[in-house]
């Protein structure tokens, strides 16, 4: 069963290159401050620090009820902060719908804001999340909204990464090699080195599960024409 545990680190993030001068100071902080407690927090220490990152992203989105961007950043913020949790937290899950009852608000608004990182972020939630009666996880609309995500930003770390990730919940490991070499030599984040730094973490180890597996395929291939 796939659990809501496995969505720690990943959201991603919404993985768009933003230029801090093209979004409010308000959603700069949100943005910075997730990259320091995903990627350099831990246990009680990150959970509490999610917490107060929820509470302050609340407080932006009230105070920008137009910016597309704020409600995305409360979203993955969220989503985030559901990963951080215990699988048998049932909090996990209302803080996994609510961020999706962001992204989906988010569309409404503007569907390409942060290269179309809503995409990306409802794409990761129904591929992570468990399916009926448990959760909302579905694979197929898993893939047709990160390839929507894609068809906006084909170039950007953070859907070339996710869609990488969910091919190889998928196991085709071919494929998600390719899209995994496309988010290494994605155009580097000036503004986000914390959030690239982590991301290029997260490349590199699916790079070696994914050729572990490709050469243990082949091998067996091998065996058997013997």
């Amino acid at each position: 069963m796939k659990i809501l545990s496995i969505l720690s680190g990943i959201l991603i993030l919404v993985s768009s290159t933003i230029i801090l001068a093209e979004v409010s100071a308000d959603v700069a902080q949100l943005q910075t401050r997730w990259a320091e407690v995903n990627y350099l927090l831990k246990d009680k220490e990150q959970k509490l620090a999610f917490e107060q990152l929820v509470a302050q992203a609340e407080n932006i989105v009230l105070a920008n009820t137009d910016s597309t961007e704020a409600l995305i950043w409360r979203g993955v913020i969220k989503a985030s902060f559901a990963g951080a949790k215990s699988a048998i937290d049932f909090s996990a899950m209302s803080l996994a719908k609510s961020a999706k009852a962001d992204f989906e608000k988010a569309l409404t608004m503007d569907e390409k804001a942060l290269q179309g990182s809503s995409y990306t972020n409802l794409g990761v939630l129904y591929y992570k999340v468990p399916g009926w009666p448990i959760g909302f996880g579905d694979d197929d609309k898993a893939k047709a909204f990160l390839q929507k995500a894609l068809a906006i930003d084909s170039v950007g770390i953070e859907n070339n990464y996710f869609y990488a990730d969910y091919l190889i919940d998928q196991r085709k490991f071919a494929e998600a090699e390719n899209y995994l070499l496309k988010a290494q030599n994605a155009p580097q984040r000036i503004d986000r080195p914390a959030s690239d730094k982590g991301r290029q973490q997260e490349i590199a180890g699916a790079l070696d599960s994914v050729r572990y597996q490709l050469k243990a395929k082949n091998n067996a291939s091998i065996t058997d024409r013997r």
